[in-house]
């Protein structure tokens, strides 16, 4: 689990800083016109990034962060439904899916599976006790 994390946190920030100290890059790939506010391009990178560094923290305990690992799922859930739904409406190339491989699917199963686990972790463990409050020393 921690190793697909690590992947997932590497691979995020190189993608986003990539994109964010060159945001054309993708459009330059795909062969369509720039973005008129490429600044905006180069957000998306910096999210992307900062979803590596949760990545990379989550790699440390993934049964205790699997939030993190839920938004990234959810993020790479959405994406693609967004891009499928840019396509249809006509705003959006087929040709900027490209990336869909990498930065989406690749991820369903492994982030998924890890957090299978740790529901099942959850569901297995004793029930915590009532809230008390630490002790004064």
């Amino acid at each position: 689990m921690g190793r697909w994390l690590v992947a997932a946190g590497v691979y995020n920030l190189a993608w986003g800083a990539l994109t964010v100290l060159y945001p054309g890059w993708l459009f330059d790939l795909t062969g369509m016109e720039p973005p008129r506010y490429p600044f905006i391009w180069a957000c998306v990178g910096m999210i992307v990034g900062v979803y590596g560094i949760g990545y990379l923290a989550a790699a440390t305990a993934p049964l205790v962060h699997w939030p993190i690992v839920l938004v990234g799922l959810l993020g790479k859930l959405f994406g693609p439904l967004g891009y499928v739904a840019g396509v249809l409406r006509g705003d959006v190339p087929w040709e900027f899916g490209v990336t869909l491989p990498t930065n989406d699917l690749l991820w369903w199963i492994p982030f998924a599976m890890i957090l299978a686990r740790a529901w099942r972790q959850r569901q297995s463990a004793p029930a915590p006790d009532a809230y008390r409050p630490a002790e004064a020393a």
